[in-house]
């Protein structure tokens, strides 16, 4: 993995998810396209941290296209970008990442066929989930949902900040980001959890309001580690 990006995962962190509202239908010229590289443009100013393209519904052509698209947006920034499930096209397009889902391959496959050239995340639901995303290789895991959201109901009740303490105190100073149901105010208790920072999608999807809600989080999430560092 790039000095730099292993560098990046050491402080808290801000987690963007794009919100898989592109269609098959989708192409360059469309509207939809041109929003994701409007969030893109809002992320890096804000100085987002990670940057995920999670638009499924996308023809590999497609989705190649606006990876490569938002690659030369993020080049050369603190905002590193990851593709949903497709290493391929995240190493192809220039991201740096990829982010795994539970039924994408497992983490060790994709690290024994990109080597150190990918940063890895993982999204897990349960303790062993999270220690075999570890073993596997994996840079990060995302872990949730830690509160109740419509778009995680598939996985059953939140897991709650009980369960992310738990899991963040097994896996000692493996990153693990919260997700699920993740609003500012919700953020401090997330980080005392023992989280080394946060991922959302609703929270994150007006590019126009980017910029003053990531305000608010670094400043929580500064007093969060002003905290640790008094304990």
């Amino acid at each position: 993995m790039p000095s730099d990006i292993h560098h990046h995962l050491h402080r808290k962190l801000i987690y963007l998810v794009t919100s898989g509202q592109t269609t098959p239908a989708t192409t360059p010229a469309t509207e939809d396209f041109a929003r994701l590289r409007a969030l893109a443009k809002a992320a890096v100013k804000a100085k987002i941290d990670l940057l995920q393209i999670r638009e499924k519904d996308l023809s590999a052509g497609v989705l190649y296209a606006l990876t490569a698209s938002i690659a030369d947006i993020t080049r050369g920034t603190e905002t590193k970008l990851l593709v949903n499930d497709r290493a391929d096209i995240a190493a192809s397009a220039g991201a740096d990442g990829v982010h795994l889902a539970t039924n994408s391959l497992p983490a060790k496959v994709v690290r024994h066929a990109f080597g150190d050239k990918l940063l890895i995340g993982v999204s897990t639901h349960s303790l062993a989930e999270g220690l075999m995303a570890r073993a596997d290789g994996a840079d990060f895991v995302v872990f949730g949902p830690v509160f109740d959201t419509p778009a995680k109901a598939k996985y059953g009740k939140p897991q709650g900040l009980k369960q992310l303490e738990a899991i963040t105190a097994q896996l000692g100073s493996f990153p693990v980001l919260a997700l699920g149901g993740i609003k500012v105010e919700r953020v401090a208790d997330c980080i005392r959890a023992g989280a080394q920072g946060i991922a959302a999608i609703r929270m994150f999807d007006d590019p126009q309001q980017l910029d003053r809600v990531v305000d608010e989080i670094r400043e929580l999430l500064q007093r969060a580690g002003s905290s640790e560092s008094n304990l």
